[in-house]
């Protein structure tokens, strides 16, 4: 018999919109859906900054980490869709600033468009940390 994939949800984050999951998680991985930049109560950044919207994204990959109890170190590699390649390295400095030390893979994808007009979305794999001895 296989092992049963767990649906990861948090309340920190909107529920989703569409029929997939905030995050799964197999053993000790990790997978959280694209996030936009959309707050908690379900309200839209998307006429906001790109610097708000990229941190309210990365806010809301962190939640679902969270939940699924992960931290940003234990991000394995991210995949961040962006509208305009010109914010690449705005982002670049947010993302390093949030991030800190750690560093896991990374691809960033210039797109043409995002759903409800966001500049930036962005989906991750992590681990679950071993248990403490």
């Amino acid at each position: 018999m296989s092992e049963a994939i767990e649906s990861i949800a948090t309340t920190a984050v909107p529920t989703p919109a569409g029929h997939y999951s905030q995050g799964t998680a197999w053993r000790d991985l990790v997978f959280v859906s694209g996030q936009l930049g959309q707050r908690r109560d379900g309200s839209h950044t998307a006429d906001r900054s790109f610097e708000e919207q990229v941190r309210q994204s990365i806010a809301n990959l962190q939640a679902v980490f969270a939940e699924a109890g992960c931290g940003l170190d234990d991000v394995l590699k991210v995949t961040a869709y962006l509208v305009g390649v010109e914010n690449w390295p705005d982002f670049n400095r947010i993302y390093a600033e949030i991030f800190g030390t750690s560093r896991p893979a990374r691809s960033v994808v210039p797109v043409p468009g995002l759903h409800h007009g966001y500049l930036i979305e962005i989906e991750a794999i992590g681990r679950r940390p071993p248990p403490m001895p």
